[in-house]
C-alpha cells in the first residue's frame, strides 16, 4: 500500500500543486541496488518504461473515438439523424439518399485519418525500437530503447542520441566532462559542456561503473528543459558522501553525445515523462475557419428547414380543417389512421417535411469539400518551385484539411536556428586601429586582388601597425573555449586526413568562435590545440608558439564578453577580452577608438554581428591579485554567482583596445525577402528561439525583421531585475501607446516607413512572469493583457531562450486573444513540435535537426523561401476556390428546394414531391456537382506571378473576407429569387388548360400536355442550367476541362433525361416519367420559355456585377479587368503598390498630337510599362464595360476620348 499511496501521491502534486517548491520528490536507486541497512528506507517507486507514444489512436479504441470525433460535427450528426427517421417512418424519399453520401464521407474520413495515425505509431516503433547499451552485472548488454527502466546505467557512444534523461556519472575524458548538442531541443546546434558527477568520474569502465553503490534525489519531472534540482548520495564507507546535481549534470534524451568516446549515465527520467516528452503538445484535431463558418451557415440552413416543416406542418392541418378536404372520396383514410391522436400525426407529418425539404442542407458538399481538400493538396506537392534540388525533396502535405487556412493566416511564428539561417557562420572581415582585414583580401600584409572595393584607412601598414595587428590575430587564437579535433571516425573509417596530414576542425558552445578561429587561419595564424594547459599557434612563419592558459573567464548574457589570461613562452602575462561593443568601449582607456567604433557601427547596419577586442598586460603582483579575487570567490556558497561577478569587474578594467570583428550569421537564401513579403501581405511574424538574445536579435536584423528605423523595447529578466515587472510593461505600454496615440494608425495598411516602428525583445524567464503574475500584487493588473497590448502595436517580436513548451504557450494566447486570429507556425526541430502541434497551420521544414518537425506538421516544405508562394499563392487560390464552393453549394440547394417548399401550396401539402426521385438523388450527385468540383481545383482569378509580385492581395482575402454573413445573405436572396422565377414562371406557362379530343389536359400557350412531373421536370430543367451558367459566369480561368465538364454536365442531363423518359424501365413499379422529357421538348414555345426563364433567374446577378465593378471594384477586380487588356501580359509589371505614384501637372494635357496618332493603333501594338502606370495613376476604377463607364463617369467620357476602350502607347496620358 505504501508504494500505491506514494504513486498516488507524486501524481496529485504533480498535476494540482501551482509552484516549484511544492512538486514531490523521487528517489532513483543506481543499478537497482538498495542502499546499504539503516541507511534509508528502501520503497521501490514505479516509474513509466521508455516508451514514446505520439500516436492519437489504438487499434481497440480507433472505431469508437474516430466515429465520436466524427458525430461531433453538426453536418454529420444531422445526417444521421434524418437518415434514422427515413428508416423509422414512412417518407417521400428513400432512406439511401441520405445514408449513401453520409457513409461515404464518414468511410473516406476514417480510412484518411487511420492512415495518418499509422505512419505516426509507425514512426514510434522506430524510436521504441532502436538499440541501446545498458550495464548489467558488469557487462554491457544491447536491449531495446522502450525495455529502459528508471535506474538503468546507460552508455552512450559518440554521434548516439540520449535514449532517456541521464545523470552523467562519467566520461571518457579525464575531466569527466561531455560535450552535447541539444539541435532537436532547443534549436542550438553548437557544442554544450555537460560534467560528471566528481566522486564517479574516474569509472571508467563498465565494471567499474557496476560497482557503484549510490542514490539519487530529485524532482518529479518538470518541462522546463534548463533547470534541475536533486542530490546524489554515494555510499563509499559508513558515511554517504552527498553531492548536488544540477542542470550541468543532466543529459537530455534527444541531444547527441559529441567529441566524446562514450559516457556512462544513469536514467531518471523514461518515456512520457522524459522533458523532451513533456514539452510535446498532444495532437487535436485541427479545424479551419471555413469549416467553422459551414458549420455556422449550416445552422442557419438548417433552422430555415424546421421553419418550413413547420408552417407546411401548421398549414397542412389548417388546409385539411374543411372535411371535404381532409378526407375525399377518392382517398379515405383507414380506421388506424382515424383513431391515431392528432400530436402523432402532426409529429409524423412535421418529419416527412423534414426529410422532404432536407437537400437544403447539402450533404454532397462534404463529399465535395474532402474531395476538393484531398485532391487539392497534390497541387502543393507537384509545385517545381518548390521543390529543393539539393535535398531532393518536394514539398509534402500531411493534413489536407487546412488547404484554405493558408490564405487566411495573420500570425507567422517562426524557430531561428535552421529555419531562418543556415546556421552557419563565416568570418567576414577585422579591423585592426582603423585597419580592415578581410580573408584572401589581405595576406601577410599584402593587399590581394579583389580587395579594391574595400575603405582601407591604412593599406600599408608600418612595423607598429603589423605587430598590433598580429597581437589582434593572437588575442582571437587564445580568447576562445573551442576544442580541436583532429579527426572524425564514422563507421570505424577516419576521415578528415588528407595526403597523411591530420586536418583538424574546431568545434564550439559558440558558432561565433569557430568562425573566429576559422577566419584567423585564413589571416595567417592557426590555433592548433590545447595540450597540459599549453594553448599552441602557428604563426605566419611556420613557427608554433605556445601560451600557457591560466583562467578563463567565461561568457554570460549580462557581461557580455569573456576573458582569458595566458602567460608567454617569454613569461609576459596578458588578459585577452572579447565582447559585445556595449561592454568594451566603456572599460577601454586607450587605443583607435573612434576609428575602430566607426566600423563597428558600418558592419552593424550591414546586418553583420560584431565583436570587440582589447587587451590588459599583466604584471605578476596584478596576477596575484586577480588569482586571490577569483579564489576567495569560487569558494563562497552564498550568493556565489554574484561574487564571481564582481571579481570579473574588477578584472576586466583598464583594458587597451585592439579591433572588432565582423561574423555573417549565413541566412536561407531568399529568408529575408520571405519575411519581408509576409510583411507586405499583413502577417506579424514573430521569432520563437531557444538561442541567446544577441544572437538571436542580430539575425533578426539581417533577415529584415527589424529594419534600421525599429525602436527595440527589451523586457528581459535584465532589465527586470533593475524595475519591477510591472513598472517595466506599463513604461513599454505608455511609450508605444503614445507613438501610435499621436497619429492615426490604419491597420489595413501596413506599417508606413516614413515613421520608426517597434520591435519587442522578451525572454523565457520574463514571459514565465508575465503568464503567472504575482497575485499578492493589488496593482499588478492582468499583465497578460497587457503585454498582448504592446504587441498589437509591434511590427515584430523576439522571443528568445524560450523552452518548446514556452513557444506553444506563446502561440495559445495570441489564438486565444480577443481578435482570434489564425496562426501558422514553423520549425525545423524536435524543439518546435509543441509549436507546430499548436498553431492552426503547423509547417515543418525539411532540415538538419531531425525529422520530428516534419512528422508532427500539418505541411512540409525542404527551406524557408517556400512559405512564401504556399502562402501567397496555394493558400490564395485554395481560399478563393473553397469559399466559391462553399457558398455555391448553398446557392444551388436554396435553387432546388424552395420551388418543393412552393409546390406545397399547390398541393394541398401532402407531402407530394415536385422531381421525381431521380432527380432528386442525382442533382446533387452528377448534374451539378462536377463543375464545382473542377472549378475549386482549377480557378486561378488572378496571375500566379501578380500573386507572388503583390503579397499586399493577400489581405483583400484577410479575416475570412468570403464567407462573410453580407455575402451569405446575398447568395442565399439569389437562390430564392431564381428559385421563385424558375417555379412561378414555369407556373403561369401551365395557367390556360384545355381537353383535347383524346380526353387529354394540354396547356393552350405552349401545347404541351399537363401535368405534375411534367411542371416538375421544366422547373428542373430550368434549374439545372440555370445554376450550371451561374458557376460559368464565376470562371474566370478557363481551360479546355471547364468546356468539356460543364457543358458536358448539361449534356449528360439532356441525355439521361431522354434515355430515363424514354424507356419502359423493367425494374421500375412506376412508369410516371415515360415520354414526358420528350414531350416537353417537343413545343416550341417550352423552348423558349426555358430561355426566358434561364436568363431572367441570371440577369439581377449579371447587372449587380456590371455595376460593382465599374462603380466600387475591388482590387481584385482591377487586376482581371487589366489583365484581359493586357492580355495575361500584367505579370510583367511592378506590383500595384509602385503603381500609385503622385500626379504630375504635365499628365492633365488633353488633345496632344501623340493622343490623336494614338486614337486607331495597330492590333499588334503592344503596351509597354509606361502605359500600366499612368492607367492606374489616372483610372484606378477602369473596366473593361465601356458604355456603362462612359454613363457613369459624364462629362469625363468627352475628355478621355476612347482611353477605356481602346490599347495604345499615349492612349490615357
Amino acid at each position: 500500500m505504501g508504494m500505491d499511496f506514494s504513486t498516488l501521491r507524486s501524481l496529485i502534486s504533480r498535476f494540482c500543486a501551482g509552484e516549484e517548491n511544492c512538486v514531490d520528490t523521487r528517489t532513483v536507486y543506481i543499478g537497482h541496488k538498495e542502499p546499504p541497512p539503516g541507511a534509508e528506507a528502501f520503497i521501490q517507486q514505479r516509474f513509466p518504461d521508455n516508451r514514446i507514444v505520439s500516436s492519437k489512436y489504438t487499434f481497440w479504441n480507433f472505431v469508437p473515438k474516430n466515429m465520436f470525433e466524427q458525430f461531433r460535427r453538426v453536418a454529420n450528426f444531422y445526417f444521421l439523424i434524418i437518415f434514422l427517421v427515413q428508416l423509422i417512418i414512412d417518407t417521400p424519399t428513400s432512406p439511401i439518399t441520405s445514408g449513401l453520401p453520409l457513409f461515404f464521407v464518414i468511410i473516406v474520413t476514417a480510412i484518411k485519418q487511420g492512415y495518418e495515425d499509422w505512419l505516426r505509431h509507425k514512426a514510434d516503433n522506430a524510436v521504441n525500437q532502436c538499440p541501446v547499451d545498458v550495464v548489467q552485472h558488469g557487462k554491457v548488454v544491447r536491449t531495446q530503447s522502450r525495455r529502459l527502466r528508471v535506474g538503468d546505467v546507460v552508455q552512450v557512444k559518440e554521434d548516439e542520441t540520449f535514449p532517456c534523461d541521464l545523470i552523467l556519472l562519467s566520461s571518457s575524458r579525464d575531466d569527466g566532462t561531455c560535450y552535447v548538442t541539444t539541435a532537436s531541443l532547443d534549436g542550438e546546434s553548437s557544442h554544450k559542456t555537460y560534467h560528471a558527477v566528481q566522486d564517479t568520474k574516474a569509472y571508467k569502465t563498465e565494471r567499474e561503473v557496476a560497482c557503484i553503490h549510490a542514490t539519487i534525489d530529485c524532482e518529479q519531472p518538470q518541462p522546463d528543459l534548463y533547470k534541475f534540482r536533486g542530490n546524489i548520495n554515494i555510499y563509499m564507507g559508513n558515511e554517504p558522501v552527498s553531492r548536488s546535481l544540477a542542470s550541468q549534470n543532466l543529459l537530455l534524451r534527444g541531444a547527441t553525445l559529441k567529441n566524446t568516446e562514450y559516457i556512462f549515465g544513469v536514467a531518471i527520467y523514461t518515456g512520457m515523462e522524459s522533458k523532451m516528452a513533456l514539452n510535446y503538445q498532444s495532437k487535436s484535431q485541427k479545424r479551419s475557419a471555413v469549416e467553422k463558418s459551414m458549420n455556422a451557415y449550416l445552422v442557419v440552413y438548417l433552422c430555415i428547414l424546421i421553419s418550413k416543416a413547420v408552417i407546411n406542418t401548421v398549414l397542412k392541418y389548417v388546409w385539411q380543417a374543411d372535411p371535404n378536404k381532409d378526407e375525399p372520396w377518392y382517398n379515405e383514410k383507414t380506421e388506424t389512421e382515424r383513431q391515431r391522436h392528432i400530436l402523432i400525426r402532426a409529429f409524423t407529418d412535421f418529419l416527412a417535411f423534414m426529410v422532404l425539404f432536407n437537400y437544403i442542407i447539402p450533404v454532397s458538399m462534404y463529399v465535395t469539400v474532402e474531395m476538393q481538400k484531398f485532391l487539392g493538396s497534390y497541387f502543393i506537392m507537384w509545385d517545381d518551385e518548390m521543390l529543393d534540388e539539393e535535398l531532393g525533396e518536394r514539398a509534402v502535405v500531411n493534413t489536407s484539411d487546412l488547404n484554405e487556412e493558408l490564405g487566411q493566416v495573420e500570425y507567422v511564428f517562426t524557430d531561428k536556428t535552421g529555419t531562418l539561417t543556415e546556421n552557419n557562420m563565416e568570418f567576414i572581415e577585422c579591423c585592426v586601429d582603423g585597419t580592415v582585414y578581410e580573408p584572401d583580401a589581405i595576406c601577410n600584409g599584402q593587399v590581394m586582388p579583389g580587395a579594391a572595393d574595400i575603405d582601407m584607412i591604412d593599406t600599408s601598414p608600418g612595423p607598429q601597425a603589423k605587430e598590433r595587428a598580429e597581437l589582434f590575430f593572437r588575442a582571437l587564437c587564445l580568447c576562445h573555449t573551442v576544442q580541436v579535433k583532429e579527426e572524425e571516425t564514422v563507421d570505424g573509417i577516419k576521415h578528415g586526413i588528407h595526403q597523411g596530414k591530420s586536418s583538424s576542425f574546431y568545434i564550439s558552445s559558440s558558432p561565433d568562435e569557430v568562425a573566429l578561429v576559422e577566419g584567423m587561419k585564413r589571416l595567417g595564424f592557426t590555433y592548433l590545440r590545447l595540450k597540459d594547459g599549453q594553448m599552441e599557434i602557428l604563426n605566419r612563419d611556420d613557427e608554433i608558439e605556445r601560451f600557457e592558459l591560466l583562467e578563463v573567464l567565461t561568457f554570460d548574457s549580462v557581461r557580455r564578453r569573456m576573458s582569458v589570461i595566458v602567460r608567454s613562452s617569454t613569461g609576459e602575462l596578458y588578459l585577452f577580452c572579447k565582447g559585445a561593443d556595449s561592454s568594451i568601449f566603456p572599460r577601454v582607456i586607450s587605443g583607435k577608438v573612434e576609428q575602430v567604433k566607426a566600423r563597428v557601427e558600418h558592419n552593424a547596419v550591414e546586418g553583420l554581428r560584431t565583436l570587440c577586442v582589447a587587451y590588459r598586460p599583466l604584471s605578476p603582483e596584478q596576477y596575484e591579485q586577480v588569482c586571490h579575487l577569483l579564489t576567495r570567490a569560487k569558494l563562497e556558497f552564498q550568493d556565489q554567482d554574484k561574487l564571481v561577478a564582481e571579481a570579473y569587474d574588477l578584472i576586466e578594467r583598464d583594458l587597451i583596445l585592439l579591433g572588432a570583428t565582423a561574423v555573417e550569421d549565413r541566412l536561407q537564401e531568399k529568408a529575408a525577402d520571405t519575411i519581408e513579403s509576409l510583411h507586405k501581405a499583413g502577417m506579424k511574424v514573430w521569432v520563437l528561439t531557444g538561442d541567446k538574445m544577441e544572437t538571436a536579435a542580430a539575425t533578426c536584423y539581417a533577415s529584415k525583421l527589424f529594419r534600421r528605423s525599429t525602436q527595440i523595447l527589451e523586457l528581459t529578466t535584465k532589465r527586470t531585475e533593475e524595475q519591477s515587472l510591472h513598472d517595466v510593461l506599463f513604461e513599454l505600454k505608455r511609450t508605444v501607446l503614445r507613438h501610435y496615440g499621436a497619429m492615426a494608425r490604419d491597420t489595413s495598411s501596413g506599417l508606413s516607413s516614413e515613421y520608426a516602428d517597434y520591435g519587442l525583445i522578451i525572454d523565457g524567464a520574463t514571459l514565465s512572469a508575465v503568464m503567472r503574475p504575482n497575485q499578492e500584487d493589488s496593482n499588478s493588473g492582468n499583465y497578460k493583457e497587457i503585454f498582448l497590448e504592446i504587441c498589437r502595436n509591434c511590427s515584430a517580436v523576439l522571443c528568445c531562450r524560450m523552452a518548446p513548451l514556452q513557444k506553444a504557450q506563446i502561440v495559445k494566447m495570441i489564438k486565444a486573444s480577443k481578435e482570434h486570429p489564425i496562426t501558422l507556425a514553423i520549425g525545423d526541430g524536435a524543439n518546435d513540435v509543441s509549436m507546430i502541434l499548436e498553431a492552426h497551420v503547423g509547417i515543418g521544414i525539411m532540415g538538419k535537426e531531425g525529422r520530428q518537425a516534419v512528422r508532427n506538421s500539418d505541411y512540409a516544405i525542404p527551406k524557408f523561401k517556400h512559405l512564401k508562394k504556399m502562402l501567397l499563392v496555394h493558400g490564395h487560390y485554395y481560399y478563393i476556390r473553397i469559399s466559391e464552393l462553399v457558398q455555391y453549394f448553398f446557392y444551388k440547394n436554396v435553387c432546388f428546394i424552395f420551388p418543393q417548399f412552393l409546390y406545397q401550396f399547390f398541393c394541398g401539402f401532402s407531402q407530394q414531391p415536385l422531381y421525381d426521385t431521380a432527380y432528386l438523388t442525382l442533382y446533387n450527385i452528377s448534374f451539378t456537382s462536377l463543375p464545382i468540383l473542377l472549378y475549386s481545383l482549377m480557378e486561378q482569378h488572378i496571375n500566379m506571378d501578380i500573386l507572388k509580385k503583390d503579397p499586399s492581395l493577400y489581405r483583400d482575402i484577410a479575416k475570412n473576407s468570403l464567407l462573410t454573413w453580407p455575402i451569405f445573405i446575398y447568395w442565399t436572396v439569389l437562390g430564392v429569387y431564381d428559385a421563385i422565377v424558375m417555379f412561378f414562371g414555369a407556373y403561369f406557362l401551365f395557367d390556360n388548360t384545355t381537353f383535347t379530343s383524346n380526353g387529354q389536359l394540354m396547356t393552350t400557350n405552349t401545347q404541351m400536355m399537363f401535368g405534375n412531373w411534367t411542371f416538375g421536370t421544366l422547373v428542373f430543367t430550368v434549374l439545372v442550367f440555370t445554376v450550371t451558367f451561374k458557376l460559368a459566369l464565376d470562371t474566370h480561368y478557363w481551360t479546355w476541362i471547364n468546356h468539356f465538364v460543364i457543358w458536358g454536365s448539361l449534356v449528360f442531363f439532356v441525355v439521361f433525361s431522354l434515355l430515363w423518359g424514354g424507356i419502359i424501365w423493367p425494374f421500375l413499379n412506376y412508369q410516371r416519367m415515360y415520354y414526358v422529357f420528350m414531350q416537353m421538348l417537343s413545343s416550341g414555345p417550352a423552348w423558349l420559355s426555358i430561355i426566358l426563364l434561364i436568363t431572367a433567374s441570371l440577369l439581377p446577378d449579371v447587372v449587380k456585377k456590371v455595376f460593382w465593378r465599374a462603380l466600387w471594384p475591388t482590387t481584385t477586380e482591377r487586376i482581371q479587368n487589366a489583365d484581359k487588356l493586357y492580355k495575361g501580359q500584367l505579370s510583367e509589371f511592378t506590383p500595384l503598390e509602385a503603381l500609385q505614384p503622385p500626379h504630375k501637372a504635365g499628365s492633365q494635357r488633353r488633345g496632344s498630337a501623340n493622343q490623336r496618332n494614338a486614337a486607331n493603333p495597330r492590333r499588334s501594338d503592344t503596351p509597354n510599362k509606361k502605359v500600366m502606370l499612368t492607367r492606374w495613376q489616372r483610372m484606378p476604377d477602369y473596366c473593361t464595360f465601356t458604355p456603362l463607364l462612359r454613363l457613369t463617369e459624364g462629362s469625363r467620357r468627352s475628355k478621355l476620348g476612347n482611353a477605356y476602350s481602346r490599347a495604345g502607347p499615349e492612349t490615357a496620358v
